[in-house]
């Protein structure tokens, strides 16, 4: 197959143009070309905006592109764009949507692609919502061959996921030094990290099925940690001892807004998926890494190169600065009253 992906160097995409080359699909992608890639695989670079609906255009009339792969539409006018572009152009349009688009608070915490979008708390997830309603309106009125796919927290051989502190090496740096990190809430609501070369397994399965077009689909793990275990697997990986600090993901909400978002609009709420639906349509479909050979992984590609290992001092000092309004609320409560006597 012809392929286009609009990305095709981040942190899930660069795992899906490697996987569609090593399948032997001819691959173009289209980035504005400021980050370094980490493709090994040969494809055809486009260097460009991706909002430039001009540019699309010519793409598409250059090619016909068996699907399109957008892993850079946020906004509804960035899918109009591309709906502009490719009516009558391609035969799948694949948006990259987000599995936070689902309803919060959590109503039922196994979420099928049957789970009502809404989410109050985060714009970006209310955006990505936005976005799936004007391709739905596309499919009625022109028949615009769309498939959303829904990713969760998903990370690559260069990630370590976290809920607060980024995803670079500072919170390792922070394990491995004996400081503290912070959880959010207490740590024992349920979560699911699933690693990218999975991913691709699903998403790439999607790609040219004519049955795909028109539907929903998430595509995650299927391990299941809760947020404390989460950061034991990473420190166990990079051989630290764990420190945890539970705060409230309210208050972290409060002092950093914009983090508070992906935390009330996401994180903090116990999620389970289930895959059923992928695995109908893609069988060869399944989640194999673990956690923590993904960690393993992960660690030790920051561990080969002392040039990888930064920390960001700004994610140091808000975690610092948290911690210490954590403690000092906690300090400051009052005692509770003594119990009355029993009669």
């Amino acid at each position: 197959m012809k392929l286009l992906f609009l990305g095709g160097t981040g942190n899930i995409s660069t795992a899906c143009v490697e996987l569609a080359v090593e399948r032997g699909h001819d691959v173009t992608i289209l980035n504005r070309g400021r980050s370094p890639s980490r493709l090994r695989a040969p494809v055809r670079a486009v260097v460009g905006e991706r909002d430039d609906g001009g540019l699309l255009r010519r793409l598409a009339e250059g090619t016909r592109f068996d699907s399109v792969v957008d892993f850079l539409g946020y906004r509804p006018e960035q899918v109009e764009t591309a709906i502009e572009a490719f009516t009558g152009r391609t035969s799948q349009y694949v948006f990259i949507s987000t599995a936070a688009v689902y309803e919060k608070p959590v109503v039922h915490y196994v979420i099928t692609e049957a789970t009502p979008v809404r989410n109050p708390f985060w714009e970006y997830a209310r955006q990505k919502i936005a976005c799936e309603e004007r391709l739905r309106r596309a499919r009625q009125e022109s028949a615009f061959p769309f498939t959303v796919v829904r990713p969760s927290y998903t990370y690559g051989p260069t990630w370590i996921p976290s809920g607060f502190g980024g995803q670079d090496y500072t919170v390792v740096d922070r394990m491995r030094r004996g400081r503290p990190i912070v959880c959010h809430g207490d740590g024992t609501s349920l979560w699911v990290m699933t690693a990218a070369s999975d991913f691709a397994v699903g998403l790439l399965g999607l790609l040219g099925n004519p049955r795909a077009v028109g539907e929903s689909f998430h595509i995650t793990s299927d391990e299941v940690l809760t947020w404390e275990a989460i950061y034991g697997v990473i420190a166990r990986a990079a051989g630290a001892e764990l420190k945890l600090v539970h705060v409230p993901s309210d208050l972290i909400a409060s002092l950093y807004p914009e983090r508070g978002g992906s935390l009330l609009g996401d994180k903090a709420w116990s999620v389970v998926f289930d895959n059923a639906k992928i695995r109908r349509f893609v069988p060869e479909f399944r989640a194999r890494t673990t956690f923590a050979e993904g960690m393993a992984r992960s660690i030790a590609w920051f561990d080969a190169d002392p040039a990888r290992r930064t920390v960001n001092d700004e994610s140091v000092r808000r975690i610092e600065r948290v911690i210490a309004l954590s403690w000092g609320a906690l300090a400051a409560r009052p005692p509770d009253p003594p119990l009355a006597p029993r009669e």
